[in-house]
């Protein structure tokens, strides 16, 4: 698709499609499996050996032949103790039973296991209490029923949680290929932005945008992040995205790329030989989002100033493209609804911020809670994320189904 015209706004399933379009893949790295957590797969996981690779017990009490059950005994002699980590101890006389305990192999010649609570020992003897009766097979996780030496158990493109971090150390792989950080650096750009802790004047603003942004990469894995700030001075601007397309691999600009005398951002990337892809999008709120590719490559994502806008657009955008040039898998999109109505008369794509909570049934709807302006941070912090409600309609009553983003 060719880049779009200046005063051209596209839908925001095209700008999702431009984005992913233009954004190649991370390159891999091979990583420790004790600091892989977080990480996108990038090699099929594959199973080391049958799962369970042994007929295991499942309970602690005693192993016994059925057959010999089945003609009516009871009280069995003890031929041993099995505990996890033996090797198999072998079980072949009649009227014998082996004390196993839970995760051991299952002696070999045993097929049955009793519940350690349905016995009563008697001397040299384990006695199976009155009127029980068991199961041919019981309590016995048998060999291979997991899965199969050479089965895949995670794709490449998951994202390695604790249970993917499991499997992989059972299957004995110290060290796997994951998809390399990228570098990212996030720029706020103002005049009237102070850091966190300096002294602020009436007219100026603590930055929060960036340090936002920051979390939700964080939120999703990425942490090679760092933040800069820079004034509305075009050649400060100039010389600090210069510096940055010079080393990173991904840029995200907050603020100066509306249409105000003082948003340079657009015509200064321009100058740097950043190639516009688009900007504008016909959303509310951040329709100002600007995106495009540097000479060397480099995603630039240009976001507007508002804090509600900034991360609607970071979380509805730059997190799946991101997450996608890592290789990950995108999940299915989420849909939810919601549970109360909602009116938008213009023809945008609009964003709400919403509660998830359950309904009376006790299913998940979101609840709207749109915020007062796109500057209404503050009451990001009582929602859960945002639902995209289409432009083709300006009334959408309680019960309508919408993709939902958590933060």
């Amino acid at each position: 698709m060719p880049d779009q015209p200046m005063t051209t706004m596209i839908s925001a399933s095209e700008a999702e499609q431009l984005i992913g379009d233009r954004l190649g893949q991370f390159a891999a790295e091979s990583r420790s499996i004790d600091s892989a957590a977080g990480h996108i797969l990038r090699q099929p996981i594959v199973a080391e050996r049958d799962q369970p690779p042994f007929d295991r017990v499942t309970m602690d009490g005693m192993a016994i032949r059925f057959e010999d059950f089945s003609r009516g005994t009871r009280s069995f002699d003890i031929a041993g103790m099995q505990a996890a980590g033996m090797a198999p101890m072998a079980m072949h006389q009649e009227d014998a039973c082996i004390e196993v305990m839970t995760g051991a192999v299952m002696p070999d010649g045993g097929d049955t296991v009793i519940a350690v609570e349905q016995t009563r020992r008697e001397g040299s003897q384990l006695v199976v209490a009155d009127n029980y009766e068991p199961q041919r097979g019981q309590f016995i996780h048998r060999r291979g029923s997991d899965c199969r030496a050479g089965e895949t158990l995670i794709e490449i493109g998951a994202r390695l949680r604790a249970p993917e971090i499991a499997v992989i150390a059972a299957n004995g792989y110290g060290s796997i290929e994951v998809s390399t950080q990228p570098r990212v650096t996030i720029l706020a750009t103002g005049d009237e932005l102070v850091d966190v802790e300096a002294p602020v004047a009436a007219w100026q603003i603590r930055r929060s945008n960036d340090r936002a942004l920051a979390a939700l990469l964080a939120s999703r894995g990425l942490n090679e992040v760092q933040l800069k700030h820079v004034t509305d001075d075009r050649d400060v601007l100039k010389a600090a995205i210069a510096e940055q397309l010079d080393t990173q691999d991904v840029l995200i600009l907050s603020g100066g790329v509306s249409m105000g005398q003082r948003d340079f951002v657009p015509g200064v990337l321009s100058e740097l030989g950043v190639q516009r892809v688009f900007h504008k999008i016909a959303q509310r709120p951040g329709k100002p989002m600007w995106f495009g590719m540097g000479p060397k490559g480099q995603a630039v994502f240009a976001l507007p100033g508002n804090p509600v806008s900034v991360l609607v657009c970071a979380t509805r955008y730059v997190m799946p493209a991101l997450l996608a040039a890592m290789g990950r898998t995108a999940p299915p999109p989420t849909c939810v609804a919601l549970a109360a109505p909602i009116d938008f008369a213009a023809a945008l794509t609009y964003f709400v911020p919403v509660r998830m909570q359950p309904d009376a049934a006790g299913l998940p709807v979101a609840v709207p809670l749109p915020t007062q302006t796109s500057g209404d941070f503050s009451a990001l912090t009582q929602t859960d994320g945002f639902v995209e409600l289409p432009p083709e309609r300006s009334h959408f009553p309680a019960g309508f189904i919408a993709t939902y983003y958590p933060w």
